[in-house]
């Protein structure tokens, strides 16, 4: 969906102010908060806590809301209700992360209060809202303000106050914005980490542009000109591009220059997107490096019009269609040990082949591609367990923002479905060890809740931004190290960052430390590490393996 919504008629812009909204015009103003969102998608990525390569809530929340849309693009229903339950149900099966879980739920309870509708009047939509956050806060176990829920809060209580002064539904949309906007600005005084790290709330601020792209679209304004943002070079991370090409994108343009003036950032985006999709533009030391995929016809016009603004000093053209030709069927399996009928059944969130291959050697029954930047849905969740052939399914997360998704799946399921809450792989892996296809299920989904608790877990990758947090002052750009999810250093020097976080992990009074190198690191340089670690540790026992994790040069396990 790259093109922006039809624009709105001046009847249905009436309509719409009169309280008269059917479930086609709810269609039409889904699409517009779904074009929207996906137009401003990295700059909610960018507003990530740590600074740390997971910044994926743009992309959880337009993946939901694409889901959602799905299930309605070729809907010619009138009837509001039986849409709004629509996208609430495309919403359920696609949401990934703890934001695109959270809007699921918003959907759900938004959908419920209009049951039997045929359309919906400004009482409905204020009752509406008011059911869609209490839907929301019921969905989550401890309910955090200063997040997603706390707008969606903010919004409905505009929303009473504003049916009190009008009736039209345009006034009240736009005053449940202007509290959205408000509220998301107002998110770091609500929650210490996002003040500390000089952000707003990211899930927030992806409802505001859901909400603000339905006003933009009923205003007739532009919906697919983002809000100009540009990254550092160190964080454009195109090396995972690929993982997604689209129809007409095929070639990847990546090009270094320097500009003859100050850029005119706004007009460069709007020159470049008549030109092709998927943009970043980066900035370092004065050169800015820029990165879009284009049709066939459009393969040099990026080249030719940049030559035009500056200094052209590097190029690179990739063939996108014959790269992915030359892996038409994608990662090789893994194979999984012969699973029996009636046997307890485990499936796992894995961010690596390396990683998976040690799960499947431990018995797993499913394995689902999934991690940092990477969430799967629930629907993908559930589809890699469903057809088992047992009742007795325990799903192993291994990442925190996975756990909603997870359990969402274990709701969807009919199977006896149990998620461990494994925020990491050194977690979920020490779960896997009392694994026993034939034991009783509930004493096993006991022993490895159990087991989360005795292993620590060290991360070790690369700062995304410039930050303080917990009083860690870290650089855009260096290594930076958690401890059980914290952040606890950061160092110039990878091998320093890993010793020293093992000192800060009491590793003295440990017995055992296992690495799991990623794709971003050479074997040798891993032993070198290792050889220095036992060095320092003599008596403990050292473990490699290849994880082939993105991004984390090392996820280490420490008992």
């Amino acid at each position: 969906m790259s093109n922006q919504p039809q624009a709105v008629s001046s009847t249905d812009q009436q309509n719409a102010s009169n309280g008269q909204l059917d479930g086609q015009k709810l269609k039409t103003l889904i699409e517009a908060g779904l074009t929207w969102l996906r137009t401003n998608q990295e700059l909610v990525n960018s507003l990530n806590v740590f600074p740390v390569p997971d910044g994926d809530t743009g992309t959880n929340m337009v993946l939901t809301m694409q889901a959602a849309y799905d299930e309605i693009a070729r809907s010619e229903e009138y009837n509001i209700g039986k849409i709004a339950h629509a996208i609430a149900q495309g919403a359920l099966l696609g949401a990934r992360g703890n934001s695109g879980v959270i809007l699921s739920q918003l959907l759900r309870g938004f959908a419920r209060t209009l049951d039997e509708m045929d359309t919906m009047s400004s009482e409905a939509f204020v009752q509406a809202l008011t059911e869609a956050r209490n839907t929301a806060y019921k969905g989550v176990v401890r309910p955090v303000e200063g997040t997603i829920l706390t707008v969606s809060s903010d919004m409905a209580t505009a929303a009473k106050k504003a049916l009190k002064e009008t009736k039209d539904l345009n006034e009240i949309l736009t005053k449940v914005i202007e509290a959205a906007n408000k509220s998301v600005e107002n998110t770091p005084e609500l929650l210490p980490i996002l003040k500390q790290a000089g952000v707003v709330d990211s899930g927030g601020k992806g409802l505001f542009f859901i909400l603000e792209g339905m006003t933009r679209f009923m205003n007739g304004e532009d919906l697919c000109s983002p809000l100009t943002q540009v990254k550092p070079l160190s964080v454009m991370q195109m090396e995972h591009t690929m993982e997604a090409v689209e129809p007409g994108q095929d070639y990847e343009i990546v090009l270094d220059f320097k500009p003859f003036e100050d850029l005119n950032l706004e007009k460069f985006y709007d020159d470049l997107s008549e030109m092709g999709t998927s943009i970043q533009l980066g900035e370092g030391d004065g050169m800015y490096r820029m990165h879009i995929h284009v049709p066939t016809e459009n393969r040099y016009a990026p080249i030719d019009y940049t030559m035009g603004i500056g200094e052209v000093q590097k190029v690179a053209i990739e063939n996108l269609l014959a790269m992915v030709n030359e892996n038409p069927t994608g990662p090789q399996p893994i194979e999984l040990k012969t699973f029996e009928p009636g046997q307890i059944a485990i499936a796992t969130v894995s961010p690596g082949l390396g990683i998976s291959k040690i799960f499947a050697s431990l018995g797993i029954a499913a394995v689902v591609e999934g991690g940092q930047t990477m969430n799967p849905s629930a629907q993908e969740i559930m589809e890699s367990f469903e057809k088992l052939p047992t009742d007795h399914v325990i799903i192993l997360p291994n990442n925190k923002n996975i756990i909603m998704a997870a359990e969402s799946a274990s709701k969807l399921s009919t199977k006896n479905v149990a998620v461990i809450p494994s925020v990491n792989i050194p977690g979920g892996l020490s779960a896997m060890l009392r694994y026993m296809p034939h034991g009783n299920f509930d004493q096993m989904v006991e022993a490895m809740h159990e087991a989360l608790t005795e292993v620590d877990t060290g991360e070790v990758t690369i700062a995304t931004r410039t930050a303080e947090i917990n009083g860690v002052q870290v650089n855009e750009g260096e290594i930076i190290a958690l401890y059980n999810g914290k952040l606890v250093l950061s160092s110039n020097n990878l091998e320093d960052a890993v010793l020293k976080l093992l000192v800060t992990a009491d590793t003295d009074e440990k017995e055992r430390v296992t690495l799991f190198y990623g794709e971003n690191i050479s074997r040798d340089e891993v032993d070198q590490i290792a050889d220095h670690i036992q060095s320092k540790y003599p008596d403990h026992e050292i473990e490699i393996h290849e994880g082939s994790q993105p991004f984390y040069q090392f996820i280490i396990a420490i008992e």
